[in-house]
């Protein structure tokens, strides 16, 4: 149901074409929600036909452009003001730290490296990104707010690694619950 929000929100920023939609959604905002080309162009054909977004251009091999009508934005901000976000859900990487036990010790210290090394990757893709910003506008603002809470949330979760290695590393040889 969201995507059909991000969607809005895009073509409310920018009059785009689905593939460059796609690639949004494959760069920055993928951090906050992924989406492929296989969902992105069967939502802007509902979007189209419920006249939340209209064709602003067509050209060469199909390509449309489209953005948001008065009545779409009308249902995004809708949405942003009348309804509550999803706050809870499945989170395998969670799953599996409750999981940890179940291997050897060098496993789930490897395991934890591993999250460490993702995490510290993501970190700095986040960093190339906040030094290239320059937020002039209430879109590119808001995209910082987003920024931000991403590298402040990346640092406490390798803070939470670094103490999960140490917590680890003072279990018992061998686990008596297994």
């Amino acid at each position: 149901m969201s995507l059909k929000y991000a969607l809005l929100a895009q073509l409310a920023r920018n009059p785009e074409t689905g593939y460059g939609l796609a690639k949004a959604f494959a760069g920055s905002l993928n951090y906050a929600w992924s989406a492929s080309r296989s969902q992105i162009y069967p939502e802007l054909a509902r979007l189209l036909e419920a006249g939340l977004i209209r064709q602003t251009e067509s050209g060469p091999r199909g390509r449309k452009v489209y953005e948001t009508t008065p009545s779409g934005l009308a249902a995004l901000r809708r949405w942003l003001r009348e309804t509550e976000p999803v706050r809870f859900g499945r989170n395998e990487w969670l799953l599996r730290i409750f999981l940890l036990w179940l291997l050897e010790h060098e496993e789930a210290e490897a395991y934890l490296r591993r999250e460490k090394g993702l995490l510290e990757l993501e970190l700095e893709e986040l960093e190339a990104i906040a030094e290239e910003d320059d937020p002039q506008t209430p879109a590119a603002r808001a995209a910082a707010l987003a920024l931000e809470h991403g590298l402040r949330g990346l640092h406490a979760r390798l803070g939470w690694v670094d103490w999960a290695l140490a917590e680890v590393a003072s279990w018992p040889a061998a686990s008596s619950e297994s």
